[in-house]
């Protein structure tokens, strides 16, 4: 496998800013892990998406390395493997015992029967460039279906006319990934990585629009009602490829000065942890 792909230097400059941009995302949820660490509960959080961003990385891993010159794609999702399964730790240590056991199931579901499903079919299956085929057309299937997440907390900022649960710089960093790797793989000729970004950069472009249109809008809360299936539906996809995004948005703790709230306050939480969670699968 080619290291780099030196026969393009674009290909190689916008792989790096790929890496960057999905590295920024892989670190959204810092803020939220921090809060569940200090407080030693996961309170309203969920670990779904935090599960679906590591299978989206296992998935985009294993389709680099079946690839020749795909060493960048190597790189963001090796470090997304390992900054999800961090989360996912911490999640499990301090989750209650039923959310502990949902999300081991989770994970003995998805991550490692899902995966080895994938990777015992496409290894039975098919051989050479057509497992490249295959593989590459599972990644694009998981990739859009991720990309489709954001409609969910789009559908909460005109409903609520507020971007608190959408935070602007996460917006830009999902586009601004999304274009990289739309790039990356146009130029690398590899469409398995670029069709999916294209779906990323149209709906990263639909948020900040949002952003521009809400920023400044001042709404009395009156008790919102958030449809429940919005929770953990957001996973944001990034490189080229998904990835559930970052929890970024459960860091904002404005809820908690709103004692005399606290239905609205536990409502809002909840939010906060699906939206952080856009599901961030770095491809390429």
């Amino acid at each position: 496998m080619a290291v780099f792909s030196t026969h393009n230097p674009f290909v190689f400059a916008f792989g790096i800013l790929g890496n960057i941009a999905s590295f920024v995302v892989f670190l959204a949820p810092v803020p939220t892990f921090v809060r569940i660490y200090k407080k030693k509960s996961t309170e309203g959080f969920q670990s779904f998406p935090y599960a679906v961003a590591l299978f989206s990385a296992m998935i985009w891993l294993y389709y680099a390395w079946l690839k020749s010159d795909a060493f960048l794609l190597i790189t963001i999702n090796s470090a997304g493997c390992f900054i999800e399964t961090i989360y996912i730790t911490l999640f499990i240590a301090y989750a209650p015992k039923q959310a502990r056991i949902f999300t081991l199931r989770i994970l003995l579901l998805l991550n490692l029967g899902g995966f080895c499903l994938v990777l015992l079919l496409s290894h039975y299956l098919a051989k050479g460039s057509s497992r490249v085929r295959i593989l590459g057309w599972v990644c694009v299937v998981f990739s859009v279906s991720v990309f489709a997440a954001p409609l969910s907390i789009m559908r909460v900022v005109i409903r609520t006319k507020s971007v608190e649960f959408m935070p602007f710089y996460l917006s830009f960093f999902l586009t601004l990934s999304a274009i990289t790797w739309l790039f990356y793989g146009l130029l690398l000729k590899d469409y398995y990585i670029a069709v999916p970004n294209v779906l990323g950069f149209l709906f990263g472009v639909c948020q900040m629009i949002l952003y521009v249109i809400y920023k400044n809008l001042k709404t009395v809360v009156e008790e919102p009602k958030l449809p429940e299936t919005n929770k953990d539906n957001e996973i944001l996809s990034t490189c080229g490829v998904e990835e559930a995004v970052s929890s970024e948005l459960n860091g904002h703790e404005n809820g908690e000065n709103m004692k005399e709230q606290q239905e609205e306050y536990n409502g809002n939480k909840d939010m906060r942890g699906s939206n952080g969670d856009q599901l961030i699968g770095c491809q390429a």
